[in-house]
């Protein structure tokens, strides 16, 4: 889930076509469980294919991409490591909410309620190992290029995009601007209508843009500073200060200038504090890694699609012009580019 900043930072509007030309570091599992979450059937049962095997993700994958390519925008996918030792807590209280939301959905069919039911079922998502190199290999094949971080995801297209490789990370999470990520885009690969939580309701979602500099400025802050808020509210390394809102953290370390200062006055503890504040600050991150983009491999597509997981034929040859659209583009602009 990451840092909650929502209620401080502020964001612009955008369309997909504000982003046209521009390449984007996207947090791949971020989009991946938001895929698992989001395609569904009625009863909240995922994708599948004739071996029961779950092909949400690289339902999502295929056409949300086709979307950013037709866009124009050049899209890098960017897998988490590792996790930190001190995110430990945050997973396996996320197994445990699954776990529980496992049982609600059982009893949901049960009882034939079936918005209760897909409603429960978003919230077990699990994204295995084996769909992880499922959509790394549907990427290889479409011609995407994808970065495997040592550490968090984010941490790494927050890397990508300070050296200028990318233009931008997106991510449904707020913890890009902790890790140091110049621009933020939310929204990216999930636009269209989302049925808001809990109710028969469904919003337009859009793109919106975030940037760093600006956020910075709006609230006062050093990064860093940002970072020790992120703190006192909570992220996915620590429980935060128990009342202690966006709001409320911006003004208490504008007000005492330090994390230490703030936790002194509260009579907090926030374990490990300096530790996490490290995380976000000197993360583990690699310089190693290619943005290169390549020409749609229609067959390697077939084969992971229709062959391996019962795609129709004719639905996934029908995104493959939609991909040439981004490699047209790509070698327009690398001819104007040497005869300029």
């Amino acid at each position: 889930m990451g840092v909650d900043l929502s209620d401080v930072v502020p964001r612009t509007p955008r369309t997909l076509q504000d982003f046209q030309g521009k390449t984007i570091a996207i947090d791949a599992h971020n989009a991946l469980y938001q895929f698992l979450s989001s395609i569904r059937q009625p009863d909240g049962t995922p994708l599948k294919d004739k071996q029961g095997r779950v092909t949400s993700h690289l339902s999502g994958l295929l056409y949300r991409t086709a979307n950013l390519a037709e866009s124009g925008i050049r899209p890098v996918y960017v897998f988490d490591g590792k996790p930190p030792e001190l995110k430990r807590a945050t997973i396996e209280e996320r197994i445990e909410r699954k776990a529980k939301a496992e049982a609600e959905l059982k009893q949901a069919l049960e009882e034939g309620d079936e918005e209760k039911a897909f409603s429960k079922a978003q919230q077990t998502s699990h994204l295995s190992r084996d769909m992880v190199a499922e959509a790394k290999a549907l990427l290889d094949a479409l011609g995407i290029p994808w970065v495997q971080a040592p550490g968090e995801g984010e941490a790494q297209a927050a890397r990508m995009a300070e050296k200028g490789d990318v233009w931008a990370a997106s991510s449904q999470d707020y913890d890009s601007l902790l890790f140091g990520a110049p621009r933020l885009v939310r929204n990216l690969a999930v636009t269209g209508k989302r049925k808001l939580p809990g109710k028969s309701v469904w919003v337009d979602v859009e793109p919106e843009m975030i940037e760093l500099s600006q956020v910075l400025e709006a609230l006062g802050l050093t990064r860093q500073q940002l970072v020790e808020a992120g703190i006192l509210v909570g992220t996915d390394f620590d429980a935060g200060v128990k009342g202690v809102g966006p709001k409320r953290a911006v003004k208490l370390i504008k007000e005492k200038g330090a994390l230490i200062d703030v936790l002194t006055q509260l009579e907090a503890d926030i374990p490990d504090a300096d530790a996490i504040r490290d995380i976000f600050l000197k993360p583990e991150v690699t310089d190693d890694y290619s943005v290169k983009f390549g020409q749609v491999n229609e067959a390697a597509v077939r084969d992971v699609l229709v062959r391996q997981h019962d795609f129709g034929e004719e639905r996934v040859k029908a995104t493959f012009p939609r991909y040439a659209k981004l490699h047209e583009a790509m070698k327009q602009r690398s001819l104007d580019a040497f005869f300029g």
